[in-house]
């Protein structure tokens, strides 16, 4: 036996979905499966055939494989044994893409992303019913959700994820590490092709630069052609200040987020659910982003019992600009979802306007009036923006072909 190579283990004993994998090189024989699982009876050969074409792929040679099953998804138990392999001291593999990913395209620039379901990306068990919730964006978190230790085995995990789970229409995004760990996330995660990346902490535009180049040389090396999109995250009082240039840093740049949680603790103030001590970042970052013409992306609310304070805090998100939280449960979707949505008055004023509008370019008079009132192009726009928007969240309902035409 090579002596780099020592026993190493991987996942979660005792945890739903999960599996613990103990991975004990040797000198000579082939691979064995010692398998102990409560679906043993159903499944327990299927699992051990997995186990052993894995093993095979990573040419790791002799070894002994004692596994302590959960009940594990395929993708976890293949996850979590090239974990106990990696650390193991074999050499690690980057799977191309799975068709899946490749098949299916990109999500739009200026999609909806009201609500954001962060997902710990070292907890398997989140991972299968999250679409069903029906957020506009899922998050596998490598970040703030995952012990230190941790990290190499959830990034694997989060790779096999993107590369069997189907999260319905939900934008599929990760939120790497602080760079410069970030980067051993992204070479990981890109070939898999998420939709977006979430990037913390940042504080300068090079930063973006930098990342930006990362993606496009992924892509251009696997020949696809289909957009990864960014997202800063903007969680200290240098951050805030740098809103615009890292908002404006790469077209790449979708949305401008914020991060109250660090945020607070370096300016040195209590977050509280009103957020007046956090009134200035919250304008500039909303401020900056529209400035560049991006979406602005508000912080979680914490408390998932307080049902009350998300709609009111979401509410006043909107007054700001913000067009869109993140979110730590699923009971806090339909109320963030609630709380974005425009009044039935707004979008009753919005379709007048629009319909003006649209009646003044028929009889070709280049004044929009509506009633007594004068309106101005951006009125108009905005009023476009905001029907366009109805109809995406279903408040409206999308307008009738002409005749013999088709949808």
């Amino acid at each position: 036996m090579t002596p780099a190579f020592r026993e190493a283990t991987a996942g979660r004993r005792g945890s739903p979905s999960d599996l613990l994998v103990t991975v004990e090189p040797r000198d000579s024989g082939g691979v064995t499966v010692d398998l102990r699982s409560k679906v043993a009876p159903y499944y327990g050969e299927a699992i051990r055939e997995q186990i052993l074409a894995v093993m095979r792929e990573l040419g790791t040679g002799p070894a002994r494989v004692t596994v302590e099953d959960e009940g594990a998804l395929p993708f976890t138990v293949t996850a979590r044994v090239e974990a106990a392999v990696r650390r193991a001291g074999f050499e690690a593999r980057i799977p191309p893409p799975a068709p899946a990913r490749t098949s299916r395209p990109g999500s739009p620039r200026d999609r909806l992303r009201r609500s954001r379901l962060y997902l710990p990306g070292g907890e398997p068990k989140f991972f299968i019913n999250a679409g069903l919730h029906r957020p506009d964006a899922v998050i596998l978190d490598l970040e703030d959700s995952v012990h230190p230790a941790e990290k190499d085995s959830a990034r694997i995990l989060v790779r096999e994820t993107l590369r069997a789970v189907d999260f319905g229409s939900a934008e599929v995004m990760v939120r790497i590490n602080q760079l410069p760990l970030g980067f051993a996330d992204l070479e990981e995660i890109l070939p898999q092709l998420p939709d977006l990346v979430l990037l913390p902490k940042v504080e300068s535009a090079d930063q973006i630069r930098e990342v930006d180049a990362a993606i496009r040389a992924v892509l251009e090396r696997l020949g696809v052609d289909r957009p990864i999109w960014l997202m800063p995250i903007l969680e200290s009082a240098l951050g805030i200040e740098e809103a615009f240039a890292i908002a404006s840093a790469a077209p790449r740049v979708v949305a401008l987020a914020l991060g109250l949680e660090d945020l607070t603790a370096d300016l040195g103030v209590v977050k509280t659910p009103e957020g007046s001590e956090s009134l200035f970042a919250r304008y500039r970052t909303a401020n900056a982003a529209k400035a560049a013409r991006v979406q602005a992306i508000d912080s979680v609310y914490g408390d998932v019992s307080d049902l009350d304070g998300l709609l009111a805090y979401g509410r006043r998100s909107r007054a700001m600009g913000f067009e869109g939280m993140g979110c730590i449960h699923p009971r806090q979707i339909p109320v963030i979802h609630q709380a974005y949505a425009p009044s039935p008055e707004e979008i009753e004023k919005a379709l007048r306007i629009t319909a003006a509008f649209a009646d003044a370019l028929a009889k070709g008079q280049g004044v929009v009036s509506l009633g007594s009132k004068m309106i101005d192009p951006p009125v108009v726009k905005r009023a476009e923006r905001l029907v366009a928007q109805a109809r995406e969240m279903g408040l409206l309902p999308e307008p009738a072909a002409p005749a013999g035409e088709s949808r």
